[in-house]
């Protein structure tokens, strides 16, 4: 691959391509799932893919392909080229000859070569029957395991050479438990770099104590309450709204945030986290993709606005430095802005703490309806959602079939307190629990 992306490189330039950048992108993945004591699904993959983007005329164009051969050298050149004369906009992404030096990190060391089939299947299998096993009024259960190798390596016609290699295995138990006349749906994801560090056990009984804990749930009247987003609803609620913070949909009217740089947006208590070289993090990398090297840094910082999230295209327009945020969906997505490890920086406080500090009202634990109820642009949300009342400070009723509703903007003005309980539930999104003060909520 070396050697044909070099091939790319040299052809790009000799067709008159001024500038040319090749991004190689491969991975294989397993994945089973099991249901009443049987795997029902099992899947083994590989795919590998690359793109050639390069100036032509001052204009960027982009071609992929999933083949390696002469014939593909031919077709991404003229694709490219295609591709450039069709641009009209004045305002183009470029191609970066790279920095002095770059974070040095480790890639992430893994068990998952020597992990055989058979373990895997094993181990989807034992999280079902932990789940059953763990409560007799667990009527069904489901459960998952997967692995998955991936590896980045961009290369352009500065001598700019960069290679990153990461992996994930995860497995799930999903558990229906049923009381009379009610049902409900637990869930435990565990995850990580490691095979051996996957615990059917755990994961099984983990998965029904939630499905057990949301039996026999009821709504509330309608009004407002004070509100503890548990970090796992925190988490999905940070994510359908991490597009305000990327400079890219501020330039394109999509933010509230266009021009909030330096002042107070949220309460003192919130400090927002973008850490592209967080050890073990989903989104981990030492450079973006375009090539900029990855940092560290505080969107907010004790409720100060201090940057929004670039690309190098983003950041030329507002007259500012890229924070590393250059991001591509796939080999043949074109460049965005996006986070990496994207996160509320924890508190001191346990969830029991803000609980007792809350006194009365709600912890919502699951919220539903996140793209059709959320609006990214605007920040109103009206979320169905599930959790617990509060009683004197302790958990009291299991709480469902309630909508809650507010704005995200308001919302991060409102924070009480962040929690110490930081999870990233399954993506590069985390949050700790949080205390966000009084939402509407609409119930029986």
């Amino acid at each position: 691959m070396d050697k044909f992306m070099d091939k790319l490189l040299a052809a790009a330039k000799a067709a008159g391509i001024d500038t040319a950048e090749v991004f190689y992108q491969s991975g294989n993945s397993f994945s089973a799932e099991a249901k009443e004591g049987e795997i029902t699904s099992y899947e083994v993959s590989t795919s590998s893919g690359l793109s050639l983007r390069g100036t032509v005329n001052g204009k960027m164009g982009y071609a992929a392909t999933q083949a390696f051969d002469e014939a593909a050298i031919g077709q991404l050149i003229e694709g490219v080229k295609e591709s450039a004369d069709l641009v009209e906009s004045d305002e183009q992404d470029e191609i970066f000859a790279g920095e002095k030096e770059y974070p040095q990190m480790k890639e992430p060391e893994t068990d998952m070569d020597e992990v055989s089939a058979e373990e895997k299947l094993a181990l989807c299998l034992a999280i079902e029957k932990a789940a059953k096993a763990a409560d007799s009024r667990v009527w069904k259960a489901e459960s998952a395991v997967s692995t998955q190798r991936a590896s980045i390596h961009l290369k352009n016609s500065y001598g700019l050479d960069l290679k990153w290699n990461d992996c994930l295995c995860y497995a799930y138990g999903e558990p229906i438990a049923k009381d009379g006349d009610s049902t409900a749906v637990g869930m435990k994801l565990s995850c990580g770099t490691r095979f051996a560090e996957l615990d059917a056990e755990e994961i099984g009984s983990k998965a029904t104590e939630d499905a057990v804990s949301k039996l026999h749930g009821e709504s509330v009247p309608q009004g407002e309450y004070r509100v503890i987003l548990r970090n796992d609803a925190m988490s999905s609620l940070l994510r359908v709204f991490s597009g305000i913070f990327s400079a890219e949909n501020v330039q394109q009217k999509m933010s509230l945030l266009g021009g909030k740089e330096g002042q107070t947006i949220a309460s003192d208590v919130v400090t927002l986290m973008d850490d592209p070289l967080l050890e073990g993090g989903f989104a981990t990398c030492p450079f973006d993709a375009e090539g900029s090297a990855s940092r560290t840094k505080a969107v907010i910082d004790a409720g100060v606005l201090t940057t929004l999230l670039h690309s190098r295209k983003t950041a030329r327009k507002q007259g500012v430095e890229t924070t590393g945020n250059a991001s591509r969906g796939s080999y043949a997505a074109p460049v965005r802005v996006a986070p990496t490890n994207f996160f509320f920086k924890p508190g001191e406080k346990d969830l029991a703490t803000l609980m007792t500090d809350m006194g009365e009202g709600l912890v919502i634990t699951e919220l539903g309806g996140l793209h059709a109820g959320a609006n990214p642009t605007s920040g109103d949300f009206s979320l169905l959602s599930k959790g617990y009342s509060v009683k004197a400070g302790r958990r009291d009723k299991t709480v469902e079939q309630i909508t809650v509703a507010g704005n995200f903007y308001e919302l991060l003005k409102n924070i009480r307190a962040v929690g110490s309980d930081l999870l990233f539930p399954g993506s590069s999104t985390g949050s700790p629990s949080v205390d966000v003060g009084v939402l509407q909520v609409s119930g029986k």
